[in-house]
């Protein structure tokens, strides 16, 4: 075969058989005494991988990023992600802008916004009988209006639920609802958006109209 003796081919074959046992006697040296050859062959991999650089991964903190409820005079309520550090004034922007009834003298434009804040844009001519419905103290009666005086209506896009409960037939409940309703829907456009929350019926509603307005 390819020229070469049966002495030849004997010689060669020893010489394959020495250098194949010189190997695994090198292995051997290097292997700990009493560790398996498997073992040296896993931690090998293992090491091989731990120095393999691992991706990192840089979470995001979306809590720097406030999320707002911009409603009342807006063209566009809704809710909206604003960047950290913005305005009142960015978070009207970002709804479209005012409406023509806005106003925006009520609202501290410079404000800072801060996450699940509900910002709500009041309509001209009712912010400073919303700030009227606590009264003063000390104030003289209007006229024709007897010992207990005259109650500004109460704003329906800004009252609280205590000033809500202030209502005749409005308790806990209702008034939670209102806010509710008001916070879905980006406030109330007229008080006949009362008929809509749950639980104020025509006589209820026709009861409050006198004592509230938007």
């Amino acid at each position: 075969m390819f020229g070469l003796s049966r002495s030849e081919l004997a010689a060669y074959a020893a010489c394959a058989v020495i250098i194949a046992l010189l190997g695994w006697r090198a292995l051997e040296a290097d292997r700990p005494a009493g560790v398996p050859a498997e073992t040296v062959a896993a931690a090998a991999s293992t090491t091989e991988a731990a120095t393999t650089p691992a991706a990192v991964t840089v979470a995001r903190d979306d809590g720097a990023e406030p999320v707002v409820h911009v409603a009342g005079e807006v063209r566009r309520p809704g809710v909206y992600r604003l960047r950290e550090g913005q305005r009142v004034r960015d978070a009207v922007q970002r709804a479209g802008g005012p409406t023509k009834h806005a106003d925006l003298e009520a609202l501290n434009l410079a404000a800072r916004v801060a996450d699940a804040q509900q910002v709500i844009v009041p309509r001209r001519g009712s912010a400073g009988a919303g700030a009227a419905t606590a009264g003063t103290a000390g104030a003289e009666p209007a006229a024709g209006a007897g010992e207990a005086g005259v109650r500004a209506p109460i704003n329906l896009n800004t009252a609280t639920a205590d000033e809500l409960q202030e209502l005749d037939g409005v308790g806990p409940a209702i008034a939670e609802r209102i806010i509710r309703w008001r916070s879905e829907n980006g406030g109330f456009r007229s008080v006949d958006d009362l008929a809509q929350v749950p639980g104020i019926g025509p006589k209820r509603l026709e009861a409050l109209r006198p004592h509230v307005q938007v």
